[in-house]
């Protein structure tokens, strides 16, 4: 697909099968990837294979048909047609774009995890829904330094998508793309490993330097126990049980921020991981935007009538000695606090889901499991549920969004301490990354291990769950030991 070369119509067509084209498996999708990052929008949700033992799926795309991009009450509507302008609901103007796009899910094609429709972000800083009834917005006193939109959704008409549990790869088009893009994708892929001018033309964006000066946080450790002690207060007052509380890391850098994050993502690899290009840079040089996620966790995941949301709640360190790290890893299982704060967010959760989910369908079959990653041991809980007949899948994301197990319990309440006490707005971090399939489904992560290029600053986050019984020197530790791996990472030469 050239650069300006224009995208497929989204006039919707008479109901025929998608087109399926069977390509050659790649055990590490950045091979198929780097096809196509000279192309605008360039997205990658990453498995973290094949260094990840979590991840499925794969799934590649590029130049959206249709950008929805949102900066407080106004959404910037881009196509091939013009732009326009609109203060709708942003969730309300998805659904608008979708629906040409819906395939009726059967057979193959219900099995298919993205098949074309939505895929982006939703900051936290996009807001929270309260009863359900309107879209609400949080009033912060915290400053805004990131550019980066608060939402940034791109309507694609065609996806790459990799089975790593089958080993097969296939690019998936919807019937409203046209046969040549989908012949010039093909043709891109089958030049994989081929000595080609047209490579070596990305190859220095593929391989390029990247550089990066020393992170500082946006709390020194004195503020950020004040900031702990102020919860405290608001909890035994009886405001909240709960606060994800976080602290701001951010650094000059220079250089390619793809070569960042194929250098994070063998440090830290991680089912829900994500690359987004925000901007093309052919045509914005001096602007460069991009969203870097190594998160390990899942927000929504929807597939059919299923629904299923995995909360992580209580982190530990590994341990230098396999010793030490088989007595963290007990220490996590048995901690009171840890398990206590779990189900406070299982809870929260339970209460979200039930919002779509049809009565008494909401369960929780696993508690307190714990997952291993290269830096950190985790509690992770499963909360499932079965969405309501007359519901879909955007009113079950608005129905829990953000994630309740990075804002506290009860939910708005803690956002407000949130805003109040965080210096800074968060950005995309805390809010989700993931898809709307035209099929129905739906997948997203909570944007945790989140990194936001912009321009030519990086910011990265770590937080915590604030209980009654925490110790600002351990919330501390906690919140460092979650991203010190990242910035290590970036920062060795």
């Amino acid at each position: 697909i050239s650069t300006t070369m224009p995208p497929c119509s989204l006039v919707a067509r008479s109901m025929t099968q998608l087109k399926i084209s069977d390509i050659h498996y790649h055990p590490d999708a950045s091979a198929l990837f780097e096809q196509l990052l000279d192309l605008p929008q360039p997205c990658w949700l990453d498995s973290g294979r094949p260094w990840s033992p979590f991840g499925r799926y794969d799934i590649i795309t590029a130049q959206p048909d249709v950008l929805l991009t949102t900066r407080g009450d106004c959404t910037d509507i881009s196509s091939a047609s013009g732009n326009k302008h609109a203060t709708d609901n942003p969730f309300d103007l998805i659904r608008e774009h979708l629906s040409p796009l819906r395939i009726t899910a059967r057979g193959n094609t219900a099995a298919l995890p993205f098949c074309g429709g939505a895929l982006g972000y939703f900051s936290y800083d996009l807001g929270a829904f309260d009863t359900g009834r309107k879209y609400t917005r949080l009033t912060p006193a915290a400053a805004t330094d990131i550019s980066l939109p608060d939402m940034h959704i791109g309507i694609y008409s065609w996806a790459i998508v990799q089975d790593h549990r089958q080993r097969r790869a296939r690019l998936i088009c919807l019937p409203s793309c046209s046969n040549n893009i989908r012949r010039e994708i093909l043709s891109r892929l089958k030049k994989i490993g081929r000595p080609a001018k047209l490579e070596e033309q990305r190859s220095e964006k593929r391989t390029g330097e990247f550089a990066v000066g020393a992170f500082k946080s946006n709390l020194s450790r004195a503020s950020y126990r004040e900031k702990l002690l102020k919860i405290d207060d608001y909890i035994n007052a009886g405001d909240c049980y709960q606060v994800n509380f976080a602290q701001r890391f951010s650094a000059s850098f220079s250089g390619s921020s793809y070569a960042a994050y194929r250098r994070l993502r063998r440090s830290l690899p991680s089912p829900f991981s994500a690359y987004l290009e925000l901007d093309h840079p052919a045509l914005k040089p001096q602007h460069r935007c991009a969203v870097l996620s190594l998160s390990p966790e899942r927000f929504l995941h929807l597939s059919g009538r299923h629904v299923e949301t995995k909360p992580i709640k209580g982190t530990l360190p590994r341990g230098q000695s396999p010793q030490q790290d088989r007595l963290n890893a007990q220490t996590l299982r048995t901690s009171l606090k840890d398990r206590a704060e779990n189900v406070m967010i299982v809870d929260l959760l339970r209460n979200d889901l039930g919002k779509n989910c049809q009565i008494g369908s909401v369960r929780v079959p696993e508690l307190f499991a714990l997952e291993s990653f290269p830096n950190v041991h985790h509690l992770v809980s499963t909360v499932t549920g079965t969405l309501d007949n007359d519901k879909t899948p955007l009113d079950l994301l608005q129905g829990c969004f953000p994630g309740g197990s990075i804002t506290g319990a009860p939910k708005l309440r803690a956002m407000e301490i949130i805003a109040e006490l965080e210096p800074h707005h968060r950005s995309v971090y805390c809010g989700s990354i993931g898809y709307l399939s035209a099929n129905g489904n739906m997948d997203t992560n909570i944007a945790i291990r989140t990194l936001v290029c912009d321009r030519d600053r990086i910011h990265c986050w770590g937080g915590g769950g604030i209980v009654a019984d925490s110790e600002p020197e351990k919330e501390y530790a906690e919140s460092l030991a979650k991203i010190q791996i990242l910035m290590d990472c970036l920062t060795k030469n």
